[in-house]
């Protein structure tokens, strides 16, 4: 069967959209038949709760909190829970795998960074940095950005998203060639189909699913309330758009 691992998950401590505490998601996630989880609430300039007229020290604490509290809560448990976040620029959002809290408390400058330097101060940690949802639309965008040079992959299948979103972002992932992703975006419990990523072996740590994400070595897939697992590449419904994004697309290259 292998194993599945969410990508993609907000907790109330430190995403302004979360309803879940870290330490929550561990029978839950458990129960759905997860391997492991990467915790990616909402950074400072995304929809983040943590206040921001405190000090920047005590900002990554808040912010790491979730995480924290998850992985303390699944000590001598068999399940993995990793550490990641959502970065926003201009309501385009990346996710990004194999940094760490010291990584944050470091480098404040990530705040004014462009999208090529945050992917290369990434890189430099050993880490990736997955564009998120890419076709998504909600009331509150104006525009679909898309930046290919800029992210290592696509998250090709994400659970809150409407099929076609995805099935567009399948198509402009493959058209690139870059590795895919799936995950729930997930900020409170429920029955809908979930999203995950499949491998044949655990992944131990971050570093190891950030590796193991831009090696191409895991499947994308949808968990279904009744626990059937079905690969992404098997839903014509979230591959093959039957519509053109409503929004208009730009490609924000320089910035």
């Amino acid at each position: 069967m292998g194993f599945l691992y969410e990508t993609h998950l907000h907790t109330c401590e430190a995403s302004a959209c979360g309803r879940v505490h870290g330490e929550d998601y561990i029978p839950y996630m458990m129960e759905k038949g997860y391997a492991g989880m990467v915790v990616t609430d909402h950074f400072f300039n995304g929809n983040t709760c943590v206040p921001e007229d405190l000090p920047w020290k005590e900002r990554v604490e808040i912010y790491c909190s979730g995480y924290e509290r998850a992985l303390k809560a699944a000590e001598g448990k068999d399940f993995n829970v990793m550490f990641g976040i959502e970065f926003n620029f201009w309501k385009d959002e990346y996710l990004l795998y194999g940094v760490d809290k010291q990584w944050l408390l470091d480098n404040e400058c990530i705040m004014n960074m462009t999208r090529h330097e945050l992917l290369e101060a990434v890189h430099k940690a050993g880490g990736v940095m997955i564009q998120a949802h890419p076709y998504r639309e909600r009331d509150y965008l104006e525009d679909i950005k898309l930046a290919p040079t800029a992210c290592d992959g696509v998250e090709v299948y994400n659970a809150a998203n409407k099929p076609n979103m995805n099935a567009l972002g399948y198509e402009y992932c493959k058209k690139l060639g870059l590795p895919m992703t799936a995950g729930s975006d997930i900020h409170f419990y429920n029955d809908d189909p979930m999203g995950a990523m499949l491998f044949e072996r655990k992944i131990e740590s971050v570093k190891n699913l950030a590796k193991a994400l831009v090696d191409g070595s895991g499947i994308p897939v949808s968990l279904n309330p009744d626990g059937t697992i079905i690969p992404v590449s098997d839903m014509p419904e979230q591959t093959v758009s039957t519509e053109l994004p409503t929004l208009p697309v730009i490609y924000p290259e320089g910035q």
